[in-house]
């Protein structure tokens, strides 16, 4: 039974952990909150008190922690002086490049194998097992790293070298969130238009506006069932979070000289809705600032 370290146990790490027991792997669980261990415990997993009693006999440890400074502390003070060498380390964290490919050479420098590989598709897909994964990795690696995973995944693709994982990850929500902004000012000004926004649904998603954000994942209720927009924008993926990672790519741009101006009006705008109580929310709801119904949500 391969034994697996997971530190980290919020609203994604907590499916994922549980995903991961249920493909009869023998888990040792961690985090600093009461609650999450105990829903782990209750998944399947094994609590733990301490991260270095997580880690001491995995055969892989897996991280999923809130931003780089906690990746860097915990790789440095916790799992690098006393896991095994022979540890596969991965982090599924969403966390700058420069903090991934920090801690990557940290590993490698200690004799151990690591790769970034944050996640796309928000809690309901950590929760059924079909997260997409973005790796950074050297390549002779990355076989058992798709094999680690494979419980919590519905596709995991290499992107490259260390980082390239996190490269990926911020490129790609940096696209979900503009589209997703574009679709509702769409929504928004076909239903002042006196157009049925349920029609108009229907013909951009046969026309040349057809997009992920539109046609997956509707912001307006009703297209498409399992979208957010239909249980009050609650679940999915949080306007706070779409904001960390918008933030991440603007510092990645600024830092790479690349130029991202719709991307930095995505980050104004989902800032101003976070301002504006929107932050738990599913980030589709920012159709209900571009309707100026924000006092529905």
């Amino acid at each position: 039974m391969t034994r697996i370290a997971f530190i980290g146990l919020g609203n994604m790490g907590g499916g994922m952990a549980a995903n991961q027991a249920k493909a009869q792997r023998q888990i040792l669980a961690y985090d600093l909150s009461k609650p999450a261990l105990d829903k782990a415990q209750a998944a399947g997993c094994t609590a733990v008190g301490s991260i270095a009693e997580a880690v001491k006999d995995a055969e892989v440890v897996i991280t999923m922690l809130p931003a780089g400074q906690h990746v860097r502390a915990v790789y440095a003070d916790e799992i690098l002086p006393n896991a095994p060498k022979t540890a596969l380390l991965i982090d599924c964290s969403t966390i700058d490049v420069e903090s991934a490919r920090v801690v990557a050479a940290q590993a490698k420098a200690a004799g151990f194998r690591f790769a970034d590989a944050p996640v796309s598709g928000g809690t309901a897909a950590a929760d059924a097992g079909t997260l997409a994964f973005m790796v950074g990795c050297e390549e002779p690696d990355f076989a058992a790293v798709e094999d680690a995973l494979k419980p919590m995944s519905r596709v995991t693709l290499r992107a490259g070298d260390h980082g390239a994982g996190q490269a990926a990850k911020i490129c790609n929500n940096m696209v979900l969130g503009i589209s997703m902004i574009g679709v509702c000012e769409a929504i928004a000004l076909a239903e002042k238009l006196g157009l049925d926004p349920v029609k108009f649904h229907e013909i951009a998603s046969q026309s040349s506006g057809q997009c992920w954000s539109l046609t997956s994942y509707c912001p307006w209720p009703g297209p498409v069932p399992a979208a957010p927009s239909n249980r009050g924008y609650e679940g999915g993926f949080a306007t706070a979070l779409m904001l960390k990672d918008l933030k991440l790519a603007q510092e990645a741009a600024a830092k790479s000289g690349a130029a991202a101006p719709l991307g930095a009006s995505a980050e104004g705008l989902y800032a101003l809705f976070d301002r504006m109580g929107g932050g738990g929310k599913d980030f589709s709801a920012i159709l209900q600032m571009m309707r100026g119904r924000i006092d529905e949500l």
